[in-house]
């Protein structure tokens, strides 16, 4: 290759960088300006909310009373959901990663991806149609038999559909990404480091133990809080699903709301205050969300350095 050849096409190597590190530059604070904007319309729609009558506010006690039930329901439905899609979505990426054989791995695989493109709607379909009502039966039980816990209080709902149903509705959706970011971190666990576990007599379960989780711990962190994410803004699943009203400390009593579904069941209708309270409600949030991934940041910064990836 001559120098003329040589210097020509590092030119253009030059130039394709710098208008690829341009174009990537551009995505980021694009992706900032978009959700700048979002916060500054959230902001400035519901700032009436801020200089109204607290008489005015839905219930007439003020936007705080207003907010806070429903609030502590999207936390409610959120946390029912991370507690059970998160074991399991685990315990299906290790079953799939390290031992189910390749081609019924592969099979499983698809099955999970298939469900992250079912929307949320269908879900929320199948909780009203088919969950709920089945459930209902499991909710006259505990009432009956531990009703002594509030969680489990009754009278249980004779149509099934609480927040506990809601929430394990919310639990099926987040399980695929749960399991797929999880199984794809697992899959990237150094052979070396199995292959050392194993070699010093530590069976798989062990080796999985010692060397797998350790290593994933971050990336199990991060899909954990993705689902974390996706179940605190649901809207139709939760809307479908869950008979909403008052705030109640018992999750198969009808009762309780959340802050996306309060939102769409409500949005159509709404005009003036009502619309701003809405907004506020979004704002609200919009900040829980942004709370939740820079604290999922900070754990996922703090255990990075301890997670055997190094």
């Amino acid at each position: 290759m001559s120098t003329t050849t040589l210097t020509e096409t590092r030119g253009a190597g030059q130039s394709g960088d710098k208008i690829f590190s341009g174009a990537t530059l551009a995505a980021g604070c694009l992706i900032l300006a978009v959700l700048f904007s979002v916060a500054v319309f959230l902001l400035v729609q519901a700032l009436p909310v801020a200089s109204a009558d607290p008489a005015e506010i839905t219930g007439g006690a003020g936007f705080f009373t207003y907010i806070f039930p429903i609030v502590i329901g999207t936390i409610v439905a959120a946390a029912i959901a991370l507690l059970i899609a998160t074991p399991l979505g685990i315990g299906v990426a290790l079953f799939i990663s390290h031992y189910a054989p390749r081609r019924l791995a592969q099979g499983f695989g698809y099955v999970i991806d298939l469900l992250a493109a079912i929307p949320s709607v269908v879900y929320g379909a199948w909780g009203y149609a088919v969950l709920a009502p089945e459930l209902a039966k499991g909710y006259a039980w505990l009432a009956e038999n531990l009703g002594w816990i509030p969680i489990f209080g009754g009278p249980a709902s004779q149509t099934g559909r609480t927040m506990l149903t809601a929430g394990i509705v919310l639990a099926v959706m987040v399980l695929p990404i749960i399991t797929s970011l999880s199984r794809e971190i697992f899959l990237q666990t150094p052979n070396l480091h199995e292959e050392a576990a194993l070699a010093m007599g530590a069976t798989r379960w062990e080796m999985i133990r010692m060397a797998v989780l350790p290593f994933a711990r971050p990336g199990i962190i991060s899909a954990a809080m993705l689902g974390l994410g996706r179940a605190l803004g649901e809207t139709m699943a939760v809307a479908l699903v869950l008979s909403g009203g008052a705030l109640s400390a018992s999750l198969i009593a009808s009762g309780n709301q959340t802050i996306a579904a309060e939102i769409a069941l409500n949005f159509p209708e709404a005009f003036g205050l009502r619309l701003s309270e809405l907004i506020a409600a979004g704002l609200v949030l919009f900040v829980i969300t942004l709370a939740v991934n820079m604290v999922a940041r900070w754990i996922i910064t703090r255990h990075k350095e301890f997670s055997g990836a190094n």
